[in-house]
């Protein structure tokens, strides 16, 4: 066994949950997708924010101190893209025209930003999250697309980690060579009836193929939250999982990933070498989420 490939009867089993597309006016059933997950348990989440979605202007008092209150009982707060709307020139080969323009709706907004703006728009968010005294250690692409000027300005950040659909990576060294971990995420197809049926499906395979991962990630969009089978199908999933995995934050996955927690160590590396090198999917941003599901990706 080669020093970048852990053993797997030695490593943790995490679960990370996520709570995706935060803003004032997803507020409300980012709420009741929380409600629903701790009348399971009362475990640590991980809330993606978004600083303006839609460029919509308006400031939520009631929100901002829910997300602090929640930060106070453990949870973590990462960057979610600035506007969560593809802003960008139709370009690409068609996979790539499809992901951004009918597949995501045209929400994956870091799918082919430049070097430069990538980083303007990582330094407002930033800016956002600081004028309100947070400071995000994640950074998570608006619907798992990264092309390859976001993924350099990453690699620039401060950020410790990112995500895309497949993969959890680790933006800083650590021992052995940590670079990304293979863990698809569990996500639903709320938008349509045919993907309200099938995804919860898709997601059960999901973490049957994961069983012996050292991570599985959960990813509830607040669309997620009007549709009472897939509240209760999330509630049995938890159930599930939470009886064999620890529930951690993104950030706390970061740390143990990159063994600066003691008593951890790595977990699968499904790529090694420096972390900085060009990103194995960075050339194409039509190399974002592979779900399966019939009808649109919740983003």
């Amino acid at each position: 066994m080669s020093p970048t490939e852990p053993r797997l009867d030695t490593q943790p089993r995490m679960l990370c949950v996520s709570i995706h597309d935060v803003a004032p006016a997803t507020w409300p059933d980012c709420l009741r997708l929380v409600q629903a997950i701790r009348a399971v348990a009362d475990i640590p989440l991980t809330w993606l924010v978004v600083p303006h979605y839609h460029f919509r202007p308006e400031r939520s008092v009631a929100m901002e101190a829910g997300l602090d209150a929640a930060m106070a009982h453990g949870d973590e707060l990462a960057l979610h893209g600035y506007s969560h709307l593809d802003t960008e020139a139709n370009g690409g080969g068609l996979r790539a025209r499809f992901l951004r323009n009918v597949y995501t709706r045209r929400e994956g907004e870091f799918a082919a930003l430049s070097l430069i703006e990538a980083r303007r728009r990582l330094a407002l968010g930033l800016e956002w999250f600081g004028a309100r005294g947070w400071t995000p250690t994640g950074f998570i692409p608006p619907a798992w697309l990264l092309g390859e000027g976001a993924w350099q300005a990453l690699r620039e950040s401060p950020f410790d980690y990112t995500t895309t659909f497949s993969h959890f990576h680790l933006l800083r060294g650590g021992p052995g060579s940590i670079e990304r971990v293979k863990s698809p995420s569990m996500v639903y197809a709320a938008r349509n009836r045919s993907g309200r049926w099938l995804s919860p499906k898709v997601a059960d395979a999901t973490a049957a193929m994961l069983k012996d991962s050292p991570l599985v990630r959960f990813s509830l969009h607040p669309p997620d939250a009007r549709y009472p089978e897939l509240v209760r199908h999330t509630q049995r999933v938890l159930e599930r999982l939470l009886a064999q995995r620890s529930a951690v934050t993104k950030a706390e996955c970061a740390r143990r990933l990159s063994g600066k927690e003691a008593g951890t160590g790595a977990g699968t590396l499904t790529n090694g070498g420096d972390p900085n090198s060009r990103h194995p999917s960075s050339p194409d941003p039509s190399r974002g989420p592979a779900h399966s599901a019939a009808g649109r990706l919740s983003c």
